[in-house]
């Protein structure tokens, strides 16, 4: 993972800079593991990795990282999924309109997000990147980790031009990606 990030931190760097600069240094150890006490979480290795290197973008910024999503902070991340675990049965009465497993780590400001799956909801696959749209009952899969993910993110800025990045880019999903969950379904 870490060679990885280690890409996708070279090429933000060089193809957006502006953005780039926006982006919060990453979390120690221990940061991160006060954050999973406060919150009641175990972060996976692959998503420990991510926040090691960035935590997020600052609250200011409100550029894309990623499919029209800007990038959570750690905590702003726990605290959105806490928040919708919340509503579960309240709010969200379909089965899996929500799901207390999901850590949304990209976030379009409008109440859809591309989420961590930490239980393999759906597909059994844990790890596995899901989108979370607010008023629609589509889950898709998009990726079946994160490691592929930021693989097809470098793969996007590797054969994309920087004056080509606008206010809208989006990731090609892997072969046999998205795969179409719904909520209501298990």
């Amino acid at each position: 993972m870490q060679a990885f990030l280690n890409k996708l931190d070279s090429l933000l760097a060089s193809k957006r800079a502006a953005y780039y600069a926006t982006l919060q240094p990453g979390l120690s150890t221990e940061e991160i593991t006060a954050l999973e006490k406060e919150f009641n979480v175990t972060i996976p290795a692959d998503l420990r990795a991510l926040y090691q290197w960035k935590n997020g973008q600052r609250d200011d910024s409100y550029e894309a990282f990623v499919n029209n999503s800007m990038f959570l902070s750690l905590e702003h991340a726990l605290a959105t999924a806490k928040e919708h675990t919340a509503m579960i049965g309240e709010d969200f009465e379909l089965e899996n309109w929500w799901h207390p497993a999901w850590i949304p780590i990209f976030d379009n400001g409008g109440g859809d997000c591309i989420c961590y799956d930490t239980a393999g909801v759906f597909t059994g696959i844990r790890g596995q990147i899901i989108e979370f749209w607010h008023a629609d009952n589509d889950r898709n899969t998009i990726a079946p980790d994160l490691t592929t993910f930021i693989i097809s993110l470098n793969q996007l800025y590797t054969t994309t031009a920087a004056e080509d990045f606008d206010e809208y880019f989006e990731v090609k999903a892997p072969e046999g990606y998205p795969k179409g969950n719904y909520a209501g379904e298990s």
